[in-house]
């Protein structure tokens, strides 16, 4: 896991020095034809860089261990870095706004199209590419500002398109000896829309992990983990929760256990627990708390037991309702289970991911 946020973290370096050298062009591409719609993009831009340093800052931070003072790490410095983004590309998509409604009240000559429109275009593919790159490592990674960053430079890329597709109206226009430079200031006012939409939305999923909002998309990926390495000891697992902090993931649950177990053999579940969601997702760790079974449930138990009341008749697939809901299943589905599960895989020895 070292490994990928080091990564993550190199990926985010060359992301700001990507957007310090994109600003400078499209500084020069304003200075070239004064066109309102390049200058919106250049606001854009300037936001893109500071928002890529802190991006940076907060990987770096996160990427610190854990100490007395914070002991889950600094992962969840990812999440304000996020909302910060998210908040200057916002207030970016409000100025650029103001910006293109001022044009259009107020216009004026565009020089020297063609060479902006080469300018604006070379910017806009680097930073779709380098964008879809930040945004697939950074899923792949869990890393919240790396994402951001990615989504910024995406939708610094549809400002781009916007702006070209403009400017070329309007040059088009112009050579047929129309006056279309309000088309300028108008494209970029439409742009100014989907920046502060964009904005919002980073900041709202911010919000939410921030608040440990339920990952719907996590929480599947770990019940499938459990169906696909279920142990005939795991009876049942419910009352599950998670909590992010920046990369890493903390899990914890409640697993019904044959009530004879001694207490190296629930040690010994909660490994193959860890090594099963660890060798599939990476960087979560898990708190499990082991329940005993009782009398009720000797149906749904395949495990040998002496004090076995009842015949195994059969398992029920674990889903995202049933690890999450307070209570065990058990008490929800009845005395008649219908078998669903396929056959399951044995649980990965000791330090091997299958």
């Amino acid at each position: 896991m070292q490994k990928v946020t080091c990564e993550t973290f190199s990926l985010q370096k060359k992301i700001a020095i990507l957007a310090v050298f994109l600003f400078s062009v499209k500084v020069v591409a304003y200075l070239i034809t004064h066109s309102t719609a390049i200058l919106a993009d250049v606001m854009e831009t300037t936001v893109n860089v500071a928002a890529a340093f802190i991006g940076l800052a907060a990987i770096y931070i996160s990427l610190q261990p854990a100490d007395a003072s914070h002991p889950f790490g600094h992962g969840k410095v990812e999440l304000v870095s996020a909302m910060v983004e998210g908040a200057m590309i916002t207030i970016a998509g409000v100025i650029m706004i103001v910006e293109s409604l001022d044009a259009i009240l107020h216009p004026h000559d565009i020089t020297d199209l063609g060479i902006g429109i080469v300018l604006i275009i070379a910017a806009g593919v680097a930073n779709f590419i380098v964008g879809r790159m930040a945004i697939r490592k950074g899923e792949r990674s869990m890393s919240p500002a790396l994402v951001a960053s990615g989504k910024h430079l995406v939708s610094d890329t549809y400002v781009a398109i916007g702006v070209v597709g403009g400017l070329c109206a309007v040059l088009a226009m112009s050579e047929l000896g129309y006056d279309a430079y309000w088309l300028d200031a108008g494209i970029a006012l439409v742009f100014s829309l989907v920046i502060v939409v964009t904005g919002i939305r980073v900041v709202k999923e911010s919000i939410d992990d921030i608040m440990d909002k339920s990952d719907v998309d996590l929480l599947q990926q770990i019940t499938d983990t459990l169906n696909e390495h279920r142990d005939e000891h795991w009876i049942d697992i419910y009352g599950m929760r998670l909590m992010k902090h920046g990369s890493r993931i903390y899990a914890d649950f409640r697993v019904v256990l044959p009530k004879d177990m001694t207490v190296d053999d629930v040690a010994r579940e909660e490994r193959e627990l860890q090594e099963a969601i660890t060798c599939r997702m990476g960087d979560v760790e898990i708190s499990m708390t082991p329940v005993p079974c009782d009398d009720g449930v000797c149906w749904e138990c395949g495990t040998e037991c002496t004090g076995r009341h009842e015949g195994f008749l059969g398992l029920r697939e674990w889903t995202v309702e049933s690890v999450t809901s307070e209570t065990s299943t058990f008490l929800q589905w009845g005395r008649e289970p219908k078998p669903i599960v396929p056959e399951r895989s044995p649980p990965p020895e000791t330090g091997v991911c299958a």
